[in-house]
């Protein structure tokens, strides 16, 4: 499966909107499988976007997130691509340009682009 960076600030999006301190559990993200979803969850874990309390899963159904919160990092990239008119530039410039990047290098653009 291709990282869709797109699903990834939804994600960080839903996640940001639950008010409650023990977080949100596998958010539904319209247009996008549980699968999709869970992939991505697992990217942004291993990124260290997002923590989670827990992962329940079972023989052939996809793995459900428990109590997901974003971390300091990933407070820093949702508040960095929360502006759609940036995204769109980053997406072009960074994520659709055939270059490689890391989520720490297009953090970077977007900070360095909020700055000009």
């Amino acid at each position: 499966m291709k990282r869709n960076m797109d699903l990834i600030r939804e994600i960080l999006r839903a996640v940001e909107a639950c008010e409650a301190s023990y977080g949100i559990n596998s958010p539904i993200i319209e247009g996008y499988s549980e699968s999709q979803i869970a992939y991505h969850l697992r990217l942004l874990v291993d990124s260290g976007l997002i923590e989670v309390k827990d992962v329940a899963g079972g023989f052939q159904q996809e793995d459900e997130y428990i109590g997901i919160n974003l971390t300091w990092n990933g407070q820093d990239f949702l508040n960095a691509a929360r502006d759609d008119s940036l995204w769109k530039k980053a997406k072009e410039s960074v994520i659709d340009s055939g270059v490689g990047f890391t989520v720490q290098s297009l953090l970077a653009w977007l900070k360095a682009q909020v700055l000009m």
